[in-house]
């Protein structure tokens, strides 16, 4: 019973054949790895995700080794009481360093809003003085139409209240 699988050779894949070269800094095993990429463009590229926070288990309700302060404890308990020191200790960093990220996530929400406030602060500023100069030009406007009339011949036909009209259209 001979298989079709030993009688033929098992096909290894071909590695491009790029130059040996020695690594002597971090600067060529960067160039070496962007050389293996380029290599072959159309390969695609995996991308590690970011690690997913640690969820330490809760603290045991019911402790079953319970160490006294007897002296007949044997060596063996040692390493137990020292292995559950270890698992509480860590516990407790977790729940330190959990506080710890989300304050600072809290701190940075807190400055956001902050930077998003002043920042429409200043540009209601600026609108306002935009929308002051806006309305003083248009005023000016009006102001020498209405000079306009008075200091030309009377044979025209459009009255002062026409003018007005007519300026306050082009203005809004």
């Amino acid at each position: 019973m001979s298989n079709n699988d030993e009688d033929e050779p098992k096909k290894k894949r071909k590695k491009p054949d790029l130059p040996i070269v020695s690594i002597k800094t971090t600067a060529d095993y960067q160039r070496m790895k962007l050389e293996r990429l380029m290599a072959n463009p159309d390969k695609p590229v995996t991308i590690p995700t970011r690690p997913k926070d640690k969820s330490l288990p809760p603290p045991p309700d019911f402790v079953r080794n319970i160490m006294g302060s007897s002296a007949g404890a044997g060596s063996g308990e040692f390493h137990v009481y020292r292995h559950l020191r270890r698992k509480e200790y860590a516990r407790q960093k977790g729940i330190v360093e959990q506080a710890k990220r989300e304050e600072l996530e809290i701190e940075f929400r807190r400055k956001i809003e902050e930077r998003q406030k002043t920042a429409e602060e200043k540009t209601a500023k600026k609108r306002a003085k935009r929308q002051k100069k806006k309305a003083s030009k248009i005023k000016q406007r009006m102001k020498v139409q209405q000079k306009k009339p008075e200091t030309s011949s009377s044979s025209s036909c459009e009255s002062e209240s026409e003018v007005v009209r007519k300026t306050e259209t082009e203005g809004n």
